[in-house]
C-alpha cells in the first residue's frame, strides 16, 4: 500500500510539473495562516456572528451599558448631575454600539467570510483536485500496464498491437485514462496559476480590515468629541463643586469666584458670631459638627443659622480648608523668599520684603490672602476678649498658611514655625492695612451680613523715608507700629505682652504648653496626633 502511495505521487509530480509543486506547497501554508486568523478575528467580535442587525444589537455588552445607563438616568432625574451624566452617557453607548455593529458587519462581509473561503473552500479544493489528479494518474498506469500484459501473453512483439475484442476494450480503457488525466491535469494547472495571481486580492483582506477598522474609530472618535463639550458644560454649570483638597485656582475658576468659598462663608460667620469667642482658632471643634461643616461647605449647601452658635466648628472649617490644599497660600515657590524676610534684623527692611513677597504671589492667592489677613486684622480688635493676639493667631494659623514642600522632622518644624512662621504672619496681621491698603467687602457674594472691614491704623499706611535722621525715625517706628517680633527673642515678647512671666514657678509650663500651640496646626496636617498624646501626658496646661 505505501508503494502504491509513493508510485502514485511520484506520478503526479511528474506530471503536473516542478512549479506546481512549490505552489502546493504554499497553499498548505496559506491554508493554515488564513484558517488561524479567521479563527482570531471572528473571536474579536463582540456582536453574534451570522444573525441580523436586531439580533446582534441585543447581544452586544454595548447596547447592555446603553439601556443600563438610560434607567439609571430616569432614577435619578435630570435634576441631578448625575442623571444628566448618565442619560448623555447612555445616548452615546448606544450610539456607539450602532458604529460598532456597522463595523462588525463589515467586517463580516469584506474580511471574515472571504478568510473562511479561502482557508475552507478555495485551497481545500485545489489540493482536492491534486489528490484526484494522483488518482487518475495511478489508474491510467494501470490500465496501460494491462494493455501490454495483454500484448505480451498474446506472444506479440513490442511493436506491434494486440488485436481483438479484449485488446481493442484495453486500448480504449488506456486511452480514457489518459484523456481524463490530461483534463484533471490541466484543471489542477489552471487553478493553481490561478491561486498564485490572486495572492495580490487575498491580501487586500487585510488592507481592509485596517482600512474598516480606521474609519470605525475615526466616527467613533468624533461622536466622543461631540459629545465631550456638552459633558464639559454640565459640569462647568453645576453648582455643587467640592472644593476641599482642590486647587486654589481649579476651585476659583469653576465656581467663579475670586474668593474661595470656604473662606468666605466662615469669615463671614466668624465675623458675625465669633469675633469675641475666647480661643479662636485655638481650641479645637466636635470632630462631627467639624466633619458634618466641611461636607456642607463641599456640596456648596450651607445653613449659617446652624453653625453661629459654634464658631470654633467654623474656624475648624477654615483651618481645615487652608490645610488641605495641595500647596499652601503662599505658594511653595515663594516659601524661601518668606523665610530670608524673616531673617532680616531690620524691621523696615524686613517689612519691605514681606511686602515684596506679598506682591510676587499669583493673583488669586493674593486676592485670597489679602482677604483673609484683613479678617485676622479684624479680628485682633478683640483681642482683650478672644485673648487672640497677632502672636497668637500667627502661632495657630502659620503652619496652615506656609509649609515646607518636603518636610523634615518634627524638631526642625518646631523650629521653623516658632521662629520663622510666625515671625511672617505676625508683622503682615500687624500691619495690615499697611500690607494691603484700602477697605474690604468680606461679604463678597452678598449671602451674609458681615461688615465692612476699616481701615483703624490709617496713620501706618506709609514707610518711614529714607532722609529721615535716627531719632526722627525711631520715633516715627514708635507711634506708627509696634517692635517687631521676628528675633531671636521672638516668643519671649509674646509671652511678656501677654501678662507671662517666665521666671515664676507657677507659669513654668507655659513655654511646653506654647511650643504645642505653635506646632498644633502641623501636627494636625501632618497627621501626628501621637505627639498630642505624649505632650498631653505630661500634665502640662495651654493658656493662650
Amino acid at each position: 500500500m505505501k508503494k502504491q502511495f509513493n508510485r502514485m505521487r511520484q506520478l503526479a509530480n511528474q506530471t503536473v510539473g516542478f512549479l506546481s509543486v512549490q505552489v502546493e506547497k504554499r497553499l498548505e501554508l496559506v491554508k493554515q495562516v488564513s484558517h488561524s486568523t479567521h479563527k482570531k478575528l471572528t473571536a474579536c467580535l463582540q456582536g453574534q456572528q451570522g444573525v441580523d442587525v436586531d439580533k446582534k444589537s441585543k447581544k452586544l455588552p454595548l447596547t447592555t451599558l446603553a439601556q443600563c445607563m438610560v434607567e439609571g438616568a430616569a432614577v435619578l432625574g435630570d435634576e441631578s448631575l448625575l442623571g444628566k451624566m448618565l442619560k448623555l452617557c447612555g445616548d452615546t453607548q448606544e450610539r456607539l454600539a450602532q458604529e460598532l455593529i456597522l463595523f462588525e458587519l463589515t467586517i463580516e462581509r469584506d474580511v471574515i467570510e472571504p478568510l473562511y473561503d479561502l482557508a475552507e473552500v478555495e485551497i481545500p479544493n485545489i489540493q482536492k483536485q491534486r489528490k484526484h489528479l494522483a488518482k487518475l494518474v495511478l489508474d491510467m498506469d494501470s490500465a496501460r500496464t494491462r494493455y501490454y500484459q495483454s500484448a505480451k501473453s498474446s506472444g506479440l512483439s513490442s511493436n506491434l498491437q494486440p488485436t481483438g475484442a479484449k485488446a481493442d476494450h484495453l486500448r480504449e480503457e488506456m486511452e480514457e485514462a489518459a484523456n481524463r488525466m490530461e483534463i484533471c491535469r490541466d484543471q489542477l494547472s489552471a487553478d493553481m496559476y490561478s491561486f498564485v495571481a490572486k495572492e495580490i486580492d487575498y491580501a487586500s483582506y487585510f488592507q481592509t480590515l485596517i482600512e474598516v477598522q480606521a474609519e470605525y474609530h475615526r466616527k467613533s472618535l468624533e461622536l466622543l468629541q461631540s459629545v465631550l463639550p456638552q459633558i464639559k458644560a454640565h459640569q462647568e454649570t453645576w453648582v455643587e463643586k467640592p472644593c476641599y483638597g482642590k486647587p486654589l485656582e481649579e476651585h476659583l475658576a469653576l465656581s467663579g469666584r475670586d474668593i474661595a468659598f470656604p473662606i468666605e462663608a466662615c469669615v463671614t460667620m466668624l465675623l458675625e458670631c465669633g469675633m469675641q469667642e475666647e480661643g479662636l482658632f485655638r481650641v479645637a471643634p466636635s470632630a462631627s459638627k467639624l466633619k458634618k461643616l466641611k461636607a456642607s461647605l463641599d456640596c456648596g449647601v450651607l445653613d449659617v443659622q446652624e453653625y453661629s452658635a459654634d464658631p470654633h466648628a467654623i474656624a475648624g472649617a477654615l483651618k481645615s480648608y487652608l490645610r488641605e490644599l495641595p500647596e499652601p497660600l503662599m505658594t511653595y515657590e515663594l516659601y524661601n523668599d518668606w523665610i530670608q524676610a524673616s531673617n532680616i534684623q531690620d524691621q523696615d527692611k524686613r517689612l519691605q520684603a514681606l511686602l515684596n513677597a506679598c506682591e510676587k504671589l499669583p493673583p488669586a492667592n493674593n486676592n485670597n490672602f489679602k482677604y483673609l489677613i484683613k479678617f485676622l486684622s479684624k479680628l485682633t480688635e478683640y483681642q482683650d476678649v478672644n485673648k487672640m493676639t497677632p502672636g497668637n493667631i500667627a502661632i495657630v494659623l502659620g503652619p496652615n498658611l506656609l509649609w515646607m514642600h518636603n518636610e523634615g522632622n518634627i524638631t526642625e518644624m518646631m523650629t521653623t514655625v516658632s521662629l520663622q512662621i510666625v515671625g511672617i504672619i505676625e508683622p503682615i496681621i500687624q500691619h495690615a492695612d499697611w500690607f494691603f491698603p484700602g477697605e474690604i467687602e468680606f461679604n463678597v457674594t452678598g449671602n451674609y451680613g458681615s461688615p465692612v472691614h476699616t481701615n483703624h491704623n490709617a496713620n501706618y499706611s506709609s514707610m518711614p523715608s529714607p532722609d529721615m535722621d535716627q531719632i526722627d525715625r525711631r520715633q516715627n517706628d514708635q507711634s506708627r507700629r509696634p517692635l517687631s517680633v521676628a528675633t531671636d527673642n521672638m516668643m519671649l515678647e509674646f509671652y511678656k505682652k501677654d501678662g507671662y512671666d517666665p521666671s515664676v514657678s507657677a507659669g513654668i509650663t507655659f513655654s511646653f504648653s506654647t511650643h504645642l500651640a505653635a506646632v498644633l496646626g502641623l501636627v494636625e496636617r501632618t497627621s501626628k496626633q501621637w505627639m498630642v498624646t505624649m505632650w498631653l501626658q505630661t500634665g502640662s496646661t495651654v493658656n493662650v
